[in-house]
């Protein structure tokens, strides 16, 4: 358990040696091994030109080279296609373009007409600065500009970085991504694409848009210099899906934890007679030796209830939803996060994090979230006395999204806390890079102590504590929205997994200090229109997956159990979108993921994970029946 395992200190130290898998600036031109996995290919090596030739042409033209890994074409004209074609496909590049100059990325393309252009639909590239053109880089040209459309966003870096663009194209639908921040969708040959190509200079073009496969194209008929890099290409299904980035799959089933159990005082209706969900946002326990496990509903109560399959109900350990704010519309607000004091044998001491109902909120800011010291009840230990609240943390939101919500005391007895960027997109406020704001970070403190009129202290080696303008309470920052962290029993490491925007989610392994990316990177790729400082020393996450896999990620913990021994040392995660369930092997030692592991299921939605006393596997769903709690079976 994390309570009998050696300070903080010594795993800190260990923990130097940990590799930490690739940085953010992992090598170009290559694969990682959840894209190879997912089906991803390289299109260009950094070596060869092997895989294009110029329009309507058997040879590349000179005008294209390969300079320092790059493909590059000088001030000479020439249109690179790719030898092969594509129908339902994905599409990523990197593109680094000269002041001024002017480019374009096209599909489709058939060799009919004299120019590309005239079949192929096109996505500009150009100097949104210098460039002469009105259609901005990253629009569908004179068809689809970046949303919104009466604000259009400009995700672009200047001349002279680079920049990414992820193409989908599928029948099912299609997507343009600039720097991971969504540009446009649609769908070739619907009512609104065709309005579109009517009111375009592609009208005349009988062909333009029709082919349901073609070439690609690299537009090289203007001046200026521009060189591409990391030209990686999937085949899809006309339906989008992606093949699941896994290895094997194991030998397990899901099954209900607890099939008898009931809740006390809750009914699938309120006092309105209005269906009202069961939300089970977690699942833990106290570490006392009683082998109870706590259910907190996302609504306010907290439930306990002995560790039994046969159990028949439970006991409400303690209602705060007088003043939990939840709601179905926002439902990233609520009882989120529940840790139980190392010592709580001894003091009765446990930890809430919850969106507050009573505080208000400033002007033009959301519900604030709260973290919150309980005791139990001196004569009832399955009770617990909600007017023992004593408040430590209170943390504006600007937003009702990305509150984060994980609360979990590590080996060194300190209470870590992961908080979200403060929700909305792109984090607007730019809080996960901000030393200022504890928003996008995961906070360390003191419980045991209190100093400087706080309820807390701050750990002395906490990596800001001393630094002007910085918060002393972060542990690591660079977050978008981690759900959930968790510490693994017998390593005392600490994981994360970290929600994505529009295009990657991640697991992380966290050290202190460390700036995990966001919103500069979103997983190992480019992110918004502002680079990462020359110098920077963001680390990469240890694992990713896209989102034709899965859309949102629920993280879970490293199993140490005894029941599943094919699950040991291994971290369990899900896709809340998708449904599916993963077990992933990871070397510390080596930095490297063994493999991806599949666990069947029926794709259900999972919102949590947890662990009881023994280290046994369990997850949450939401349901109307208040039949969600699942676990693991041979």
């Amino acid at each position: 358990m994390l309570r009998s395992l050696r300070s903080f200190t010594a795993f800190a130290c260990a923990g130097a040696a940990l590799a930490l898998g690739p940085s953010a600036s992992a090598e170009e031109n290559t694969l990682t091994e959840s894209e190879r996995k997912a089906g991803w290919k390289l299109l260009f090596d950094g070596k060869s030109t092997d895989g294009f030739r110029d329009y309507q042409k058997d040879k590349l033209h000179e005008a294209w080279s390969v300079k320092d890994g790059t493909l590059t074409k000088s001030d000479k004209a020439s249109n690179l296609i790719t030898k092969d074609k594509y129908g339902s496909f994905e599409l990523a590049l990197q593109y680094k373009i000269s002041k001024g100059g002017n480019s374009g990325l096209m599909f489709h393309v058939t060799e009919e007409e004299k120019m590309p252009w005239q079949t192929g639909p096109e996505i500009q590239i150009q100097d949104n600065t210098d460039g002469h053109d009105p259609q901005k880089s990253g629009w569908l040209y004179q068809l689809y500009s970046a949303m919104p459309k009466n604000n259009p966003v400009d995700a672009t870096r200047p001349a002279g970085e680079w920049n990414q663009i992820q193409l989908r194209v599928t029948p099912a639908g299609s997507e343009i991504n600039m720097n991971g921040v969504r540009y446009a969708t649609f769908k070739k040959g619907s009512k609104d694409w065709d309005d579109k190509v009517a009111a375009s200079k592609f009208a005349k073009f009988a062909k333009f848009g029709k082919a349901t496969a073609g070439h690609l194209c690299l537009q090289g008929d203007h001046a200026g210099d521009i060189a591409f890099r990391n030209i990686k290409i999937r085949e899809l299904p006309d339906d989008g899906t992606a093949p699941n980035p896994v290895d094997k799959t194991l030998a397990l089933k899901v099954v209900p934890a607890f099939p008898k159990l009931e809740w006390t005082g809750w009914s699938p209706e309120d006092e309105n007679g209005r269906l009202q969900g069961h939300r089970p946002i977690l699942l833990t326990h106290a570490g006392d030796g009683s082998n109870r496990v706590f259910v907190p509903l996302q609504q306010g109560q907290l439930h306990v209830f002995e560790n039994k399959p046969d159990v028949a109900s439970t006991k409400l350990f303690m209602d705060i939803s007088d003043r939990v704010l939840y709601r179905d519309k926002e439902n990233e607000q609520g009882f989120l996060g529940l840790a139980f004091h190392p010592k709580f044998k001894e003091n009765g001491e446990f930890f809430i994090y919850y969106t507050s109902s009573k505080i208000q909120p400033a002007a033009g800011k959301a519900a604030p979230c709260i973290v919150s010291r309980f005791k139990v009840s001196k004569d009832d230990p399955n009770k617990a006395d909600p007017n023992s609240e004593e408040q430590l943390l209170l943390i504006e939101q600007p937003f009702w999204n990305h509150d984060g919500g994980t609360i979990v005391f590590g080996p060194d007895g300190y209470l870590y806390v992961a908080l979200g960027d403060g929700g909305a997109g792109n984090d607007p406020f730019r809080n996960g890079q901000n030393l200022s704001a504890v928003l996008g970070k995961i906070l360390r403190i003191d419980v045991d102590k209190k100093e400087n009129g706080k309820n807390y202290a701050i750990p002395k080696d906490n990596p800001f504590a001393n630094q002007t303008g910085a918060r002393p309470e972060i542990f690591a920052y660079g977050f978008r929205n981690p759900w959930r962290i968790s510490f693994d029993r017998k390593t005392g490491h600490l994981w994360c997994a970290d929600v994505g925007q529009n295009l990657w989610e991640e697991i992380d392994i966290v050290t202190i200090g460390k700036n995990y990316g966001w919103n500069f990177r979103e997983g190992t790729k480019p992110f918004g229109n502002v680079a990462e400082p020359a110098g920077a020393e963001l680390v990469g996450p240890i694992w990713e997956y896209d989102h034709q896999v899965g859309k949102s990620i629920t993280g879970g913990f490293v199993y140490r159990g005894k029941k599943l021994p094919e699950l040991e040392g291994k971290y369990i995660y899900a896709d809340y979108v998708s449904g599916l369930i993963w077990a992933l092997h990871y070397d510390e030692a080596a930095g490297k993921v063994i493999s991806n592991e599949s666990i069947p299921s029926d794709k259900l939605p999972i919102m949590s994970f947890g662990e009881d006393e023994a280290g046994e596997a369990y997850f949450m769903m939401a349901t109307q029946n208040g039949k969600g709690l699942f676990t693991f079976a041979k």
